[in-house]
């Protein structure tokens, strides 16, 4: 075999082994488009456009530490952005929580449909079974979970006996005299009648061993707001099923200046069926609107802005039974997002110390918070 032959026979053999794999080649296929998130601003700040659809959903929550002492300060949080969940202190009491957000909203033919989700986990000193105040996981608890179309919102809220006429200050510890229970599952309806006057009506059923409701007749609330620059005027009235009780309270909410806001809201409420202290029933008169001692009770506190990152927010409060607090703080927002305040409180023990919600036990207690939270 002389040399030529060999290249032109090794030239063939590469060009066979190359045909066969090419007959053998993988074709990949071509990257489908990306679909990416486009911004909704039509409901506010940070809401995107779920992919494939016409729902725009936003996504937040906060992460919040407290460092609390003294008597008072034992409680997990309160109202809206913080909720009341509240056992015996006696030494420093420190919670973690993360909470995390959803609201959806979209437009329909029968108007904006929404939804709104706050799921909230714990980690902190519990006292729930007598027990060394230990740190334990405290959670999750669903807090808000409600469906609203138009002006009809069902399911996990709080009473619009708190929501629709507002919650009492800008402090931690703002129900050192109470004025109201909160959860409760909801049927409600709001309704806009234009140049600030608003309405709702809400079927509650209450909450707790003496707030469900123990038949089918649910509790009612109603309420009326005018509001204006100035601020607004606002009444609500509740009836308690279970115990055949009216409760009702009137706010005045004034914005002062650019800096000052101040309010004033009154409540009274009727115990002819709420006399009997025992477990079955509320101690020293109190029902499931109807949470201060007595007849009467009276709110009042504001808020000072220093600057846009300072202010100093206080409330105090009394009742019929000489039940009397002091609550108030400095917030002070560090950077965007995230904001730390330091509030000091006070509570005088009048004549019912069995249901009272701060789990002090003493005619005179001081204590304090210090809270870290970042929002998103």
């Amino acid at each position: 075999m002389n040399t030529k032959s060999l290249l032109l026979g090794s030239a063939a053999a590469l060009i066979a082994v190359s045909g066969a794999r090419a007959a053998d080649a993988v074709t990949v296929a071509e990257p489908e488009p990306a679909e990416y998130a486009k911004i909704c601003d039509v409901y506010g700040a940070g809401y995107f456009y779920i992919p494939g659809t016409e729902t725009c959903l936003r996504i937040g929550g906060y992460v919040r530490y407290d460092i609390a002492g003294g008597d008072l300060g034992s409680y997990d949080g309160a109202k809206t952005t913080d909720r009341k969940d509240g056992d015996v202190q006696s030494t420093w009491k420190k919670n973690a929580r993360f909470a995390l957000r959803t609201w959806t909203s979209q437009e329909t033919e029968l108007g904006t449909l929404k939804t709104y989700t706050d799921t909230r986990f714990n980690f902190g000193n519990d006292n729930a079974f007598e027990a060394d105040n230990i740190a334990r996981f405290k959670g999750p608890t669903l807090t808000y979970a409600w469906i609203q179309l138009g002006g009809l919102r069902v399911g996990r809220d709080d009473s619009a006996f708190d929501t629709f006429i507002g919650y009492a200050g800008n402090v931690i510890q703002d129900t050192l005299v109470p004025y109201g229970d909160f959860d409760t599952n909801v049927v409600q309806y709001y309704f806009e009648a234009g140049n600030g006057f608003s309405a709702v009506l809400s079927l509650e059923e209450g909450s707790g061993v003496v707030g469900t409701i123990d038949s089918y007749v649910p509790h009612v609330v109603g309420g009326v707001k005018y509001t204006q620059g100035w601020g607004a005027i606002t009444g609500v009235v509740a009836y308690d099923s279970n115990y055949e009780e009216v409760a009702g309270k009137v706010r005045l909410d004034v914005n002062a200046s650019d800096a000052i806001s101040l309010f004033i809201m009154g409540g009274y409420g009727t115990d002819d069926n709420l006399s009997d202290p025992t477990w079955a029933s509320p101690a020293g008169g109190r029902g499931f609107y109807k949470q201060w001692s007595g007849n009467w009770a009276v709110w009042g506190g504001g808020t000072y802005k220093f600057n846009e990152k300072a202010s100093f927010n206080a409330q105090l409060s009394y009742d019929e039974g000489k039940n009397f607090g002091v609550a108030a703080n400095v917030a002070y927002e560090i950077v965007k997002g995230l904001t730390v305040t330091a509030e000091l409180d006070y509570l005088h023990l009048g004549e019912n110390t069995v249901s009272n919600w701060t789990g002090a036990d003493k005619e005179n207690s001081v204590g304090g918070i210090l809270r870290f939270q970042r929002s998103f």
